[in-house]
């Protein structure tokens, strides 16, 4: 129960998962545009993949260090 009860403290807001929701919407967007507009916003769909990849293994996400300069906390992966 204390998981669900923490779930809206703010404590929570960090680095890692902005990162994370921040991919995730991009890549919702980007299906969305391929299918109203063109198959070519797959190009961004791979990008995000290949940044979050990227990312895993090198440690460096530029999305990460903007979220850094606009004050969010860092978790354990984007220090």
């Amino acid at each position: 129960m204390s998981n669900v009860a923490n779930m809206n403290n703010a404590d929570h807001a960090n680095i890692d998962r902005a990162v994370l929701a921040f991919a995730g919407i991009v890549n919702l967007a980007s299906v969305l545009l391929v299918w109203l507009v063109s198959p070519y916003w797959l190009l961004l769909t791979a990008f995000v993949g290949l940044n979050l990849l990227q990312a895993s293994i090198t440690g460096f996400c530029p999305v990460a260090m903007i979220f850094k300069k606009l004050g969010l906390k860092a978790g354990s992966a984007f220090k």
